[in-house]
């Protein structure tokens, strides 16, 4: 089976702007909780939320902001089958999260 790497994405003023009660955080959290078990097969690593970003580049370091908010690596026969595991996902069904991007991890080439 093929690895993919996928990344949950959202807008930092969407997530800045909501206010959950603690009905919506319990439930939200179990939704998660749900997706993960209904799919324990296919999950490689759980991951975790992402913190803030440090950019690297000939310039030197410096704070930056993106949209990542957390990742998951999962296995699959195809792309197509790792993004449909994402399909409904709580991250943006109860979440503010507004999407789901999946990517092969590819081999290392050989040097």
């Amino acid at each position: 089976m093929k690895k993919f790497l996928a990344i949950y994405l959202g807008s930092g003023e969407k997530m800045k702007n909501w206010k959950p009660d603690e009905a919506t955080m319990k439930q939200g959290m179990e939704a998660w909780m749900k997706w993960a078990t209904d799919n324990a097969a296919s999950i490689v690593d759980q991951g975790s939320p992402l913190g803030k970003t440090k950019r690297i580049d000939r310039g030197g370091i410096s704070d930056t902001k993106n949209e990542l908010g957390a990742w998951t690596i999962v296995q699959a026969e195809s792309q197509e089958a790792a993004a449909k595991l994402f399909e409904n996902h709580p991250h943006f069904t109860i979440f503010p999260g507004e999407r789901v991007e999946v990517m092969e991890c590819l081999p290392m080439p050989k040097m």
